[in-house]
């Protein structure tokens, strides 16, 4: 993965017209790093649209081993994905039977991203306060939608029986997708704990809010958020959760996204700097 500047503009270029390199925001470059699966390993993208995170995957793996990325849009079907419902999936099927690492970054309020994030710098705070109000209540229902569907998801995949590490991530700053989710998962599967943050991009700066996972500065410490106007990134939380007594749960290599986030991320910046910084992966 290399780093360029905001300003740097790809989309003209040959290599990028021939699908060999793939722009990404940086911050959605995260989920296959903390997945971190070894060369010739079984994996799974459970929710591979458009297909980045797959193509990551398989540029880590060093295209050995066999992923199967899961879609419903039968029209963004061009690799060698299944046209279908993780959530259906038969996690005993034969054919999964060597699955160990899974990433899952399922539906989301996409509240991270920056083009949706206008109305949180909007001075007009006391106008339209009823319809503020009626978007407000709808909001929660989504948002708790949302979450049920998140935390099924995790759940089903927490059911494959050799799977020891399982990345979930969204494009959301809102901790009922994103911290609450994390309790949920801890409180009902016992069997999984959450990575430690030496193996979950040890020296990115910015965690999970201690606040919305029962004051818990060690959880919250394991898992990683980004935010649009401090880091030039779009908003994006990522967790990991590993099964218990496998030996997944250990120091690893500091990769070199560690390397690029740990001196590349601003300590300080203006509160409505919308510049991002750009991920490309060949």
């Amino acid at each position: 993965m290399l780093v360029f500047h905001q300003r740097t503009d790809f989309h003209d270029h040959a290599l990028y017209k021939s699908g060999q390199i793939i722009l990404q925001d940086k911050a959605s470059c995260f989920p296959a790093h903390v997945c971190h699966p070894p060369e010739g390993v079984h994996a799974i993208d459970a929710c591979a649209a458009p297909g980045n995170k797959t193509s990551h995957l398989s540029a880590l793996m060093k295209n050995t081993g066999k992923i199967w990325a899961f879609d419903l849009d039968s029209r963004r079907l061009d690799i060698n994905p299944i046209h279908g419902s993780f959530l259906e999936t038969d996690p005993n099927d034969p054919q999964y039977a060597q699955v160990e690492y899974l990433l899952l970054d399922p539906s989301c309020s996409g509240s991270g991203i920056i083009s949706r994030l206008d109305h949180l710098v909007d001075d007009n705070d006391t106008e339209n306060d009823t319809s503020d109000q009626k978007n407000e209540q709808t909001q929660e229902e989504r948002l708790k939608n949302l979450s049920e569907f998140q935390i099924s998801i995790i759940e089903h995949a927490m059911k494959f029986p050799k799977a020891k590490r399982i990345v979930y991530s969204t494009c959301s700053i809102h901790a009922e997708e994103n911290e609450h989710v994390v309790k949920a998962i801890l409180k009902n599967n016992p069997q999984f704990e959450l990575a430690k943050r030496d193996s979950v991009l040890p020296t990115w700066h910015r965690r999970g809010i201690p606040e919305e996972i029962d004051d818990n500065k060690d959880l919250a410490d394991c898992v990683v958020r980004t935010i649009p106007a401090e880091d030039l990134t779009n908003g994006f939380f990522v967790s990991c959760f590993v099964r218990k007594g496998q030996d997944d749960n250990v120091k690893r290599p500091i990769d070199k996204v560690d390397a690029v986030s740990e001196t590349s991320s601003p300590k300080k910046k203006k509160k409505n700097n919308k510049k991002k910084k750009t991920a490309l992966t060949a």
